[in-house]
């Protein structure tokens, strides 16, 4: 996934959607200047994983400064993917040849244990799109709530060899961050799917990839980008809004 970084654009197609964006600057209630992120991402993409601990270690070293929302929007990489799964090693041997699979992997083990954690390439990958369903009815709970989750499925899918597209693994991932209202939702596979693709149309039609951010409805950044980039933005973003 390309890493760039675009702080001038402005986002006139997020402003005429309607969407709950500040067009000049936000106090929270702490009298700190909020920051707005919204994220789209896949749950099976490991750069969409590496963004987000970085945007959250540049939040940490932010946070005297601002307060922040994270929002986190639906992307499919693989729309068509199977929702019985397919084994990971398997499927990027097809989609990206024996010799490129193998380095992307190398590629990512070298990267997670720059952030403390091991790339686990074992297991299912498969359609996402019950865990965005799970993910949209966690942010009706809490922004909070809903990134635990998003942490807690890349977790389980990048470092613990879990197909996330499994039922069970869904919800013990939903009970771990005290969602409610999982099991009804998975139990019928019709729910929650208009959401999915409202966000989906609303937040990520006009883009190709991702990690992709939106801060303060204005500034874009796309990529795994270290956590300065980030910290950039959000000094850019604040003194738009002053």
């Amino acid at each position: 996934m390309p890493s760039r970084l675009i702080l001038s654009l402005r986002i006139p197609s997020l402003a005429k959607s309607g969407a709950p964006r500040c067009a000049r600057f936000m106090a929270s209630d702490t009298g700190k200047k909020l920051i707005q992120i919204d994220v789209s991402s896949d749950t099976v993409c490991p750069w969409c994983f590496v963004g987000k601990k970085n945007l959250e270690r540049a939040m940490e070293q932010s946070k005297d400064k601002f307060d922040f929302e994270v929002r986190w929007h639906p992307f499919f990489l693989e729309p068509d993917a199977p929702k019985e799964g397919i084994r990971k090693s398997d499927f990027y041997k097809m989609k990206f040849g024996p010799v490129q699979s193998e380095r992307a992997a190398s590629r990512m083990t070298e990267i997670f244990r720059g952030l403390g954690l091991e790339y686990d390439m074992s297991g299912l990958t498969g359609n996402t799109m019950d865990s965005h369903r799970l993910i949209q009815l966690a942010g009706h709970q809490g922004y909070d709530k809903q990134s635990a989750l998003v942490e807690e499925l890349a977790l389980n899918y990048f470092c613990q060899g879990k197909y996330i597209g499994d039922k069970q693994i869904l919800l013990d991932a939903a009970r771990k961050v005290g969602i409610e209202g999982a099991e009804e939702l998975l139990e019928d596979p019709s729910q929650g799917v208009d959401e999915v693709k409202e966000e989906l149309n609303k937040y990520s039609s006009t883009i190709s990839g991702v990690p992709h951010y939106v801060i303060n409805g204005k500034y874009q950044l796309s990529g795994g980008q270290p956590p300065n980039i980030f910290m950039r933005a959000f000094e850019m973003a604040a003194k738009d809004g002053a």
